[in-house]
């Protein structure tokens, strides 16, 4: 959760978190003539020891935002069977990730140009 909304946490985790998405978006593509499949599984707070190895309690977040770690897994390998690439156990709707990867997908020709758009020149050099 936190690849696609890193100011929920540290900066640190967050980035970290964003590096494990794009790395196996790239992945994805890069192998995709390999017979090769490629899963990012974005959770939410789970039920498992890390809490506690992180100096806090599980039982201290608000329980409809947890998800049971069994849960998890269950949700990640239907989601690997379905072969979704980018599997988010608690996204009710698969349709809001397609309209996230699909606004993604709309800026990449234009994240690389020759020119700067009008909104960045200053009025002296227009």
């Amino acid at each position: 959760m936190v690849a696609i909304a890193p100011e929920v946490l540290n900066g640190v985790y967050g980035g970290t978190k964003a590096f494990v998405l794009a790395l196996g978006q790239s992945l994805h593509k890069e192998l995709a003539d390999k017979n090769v499949r490629i899963q990012t599984v974005l959770p939410g707070a789970t039920a498992t020891n890390f809490w506690d190895a992180a100096g806090g309690a599980v039982e201290n977040l608000p329980s409809n935002i947890v998800m049971r770690s069994d849960d998890l897994v269950d949700a990640a390998l239907a989601g690997f069977d379905q072969g979704e690439v980018v599997t988010i156990p608690s996204l009710p709707d698969a349709a809001d990730w397609a309209s996230y990867e699909a606004a993604r997908q709309k800026l990449m020709p234009n994240l690389s140009l020759s020119s700067v758009p009008a909104r960045y020149r200053t009025a002296a050099a227009a």
